[in-house]
């Protein structure tokens, strides 16, 4: 039986993107994906979600890329820009959840820069607990991040639904006996929940 819905934030109810910053500061497409592929990067950006201080991160690359100094700062200067805003249609199937499961969080978000996503949307209210990587400096997929979760809120994974839109943490949930739903483009997830008979 079901008890508890655990929710990834990025991608599953909350869009965010750096793209959103940079289409506006770089002259094409190209250029602004170079920069996002080679300089800053998803796994640069991950060791600040690992809760490396924004600073460091930044310094790090400044050093690197002497010559690229104002678009890495504007990375986290301007942070807020690459949150456009909350996926509605999940965000709606949460409020739908409320009062009838434990609806916990687990995101890989950096600490210094979760608490400006927290007051900006009302809907993390909803949440009986929310675990941060950054927080913890534990991130998912490691399984450590999981188990803190099932510890830290008396869960167990056999009744719980964990729902993300990257593969590998769907994998790494999987490993640990949770239900999983992985979010895609091509997927509905009130649709997914019907079906499961969770709403």
């Amino acid at each position: 039986m079901i008890k508890n819905i655990v929710f990834d934030f990025g991608g599953v109810l909350v869009d965010w993107n750096p793209r959103y910053l940079y289409k506006d500061i770089f002259k094409n497409d190209d250029a602004m994906e170079h920069f996002l592929a080679n300089i800053c990067t998803d796994e640069w950006n991950v060791q600040q979600d690992k809760g490396r201080l924004l600073s460091e991160g930044t310094q790090l690359l400044l050093d690197q890329f002497p010559q690229h100094h104002e678009m890495i700062k504007l990375f986290y200067d301007k942070w807020e820009v690459m949150l456009k805003g909350p996926i509605q249609e999940n965000v709606n199937v949460l409020h739908k959840l409320k009062g009838n499961y434990k609806l916990l969080g687990l995101t890989n978000w950096s600490a210094e820069t979760f608490p400006i996503a927290l007051e900006r949307f009302s809907f993390f209210k909803l949440f009986d607990g929310i675990v941060v990587s950054g927080e913890e400096k534990l991130i998912k997929p490691d399984k450590a991040i999981f188990n803190l979760l099932l510890n830290r809120y008396t869960i167990k994974a056999i009744e719980s639904i964990f729902i993300d839109d990257n593969i590998n943490n769907i994998k790494a949930a999987d490993a640990l006996g949770f239900q999983t739903i992985h979010i895609h483009n091509k997927m509905n997830l009130e649709t997914e929940l019907i079906k499961r008979k969770i709403l």
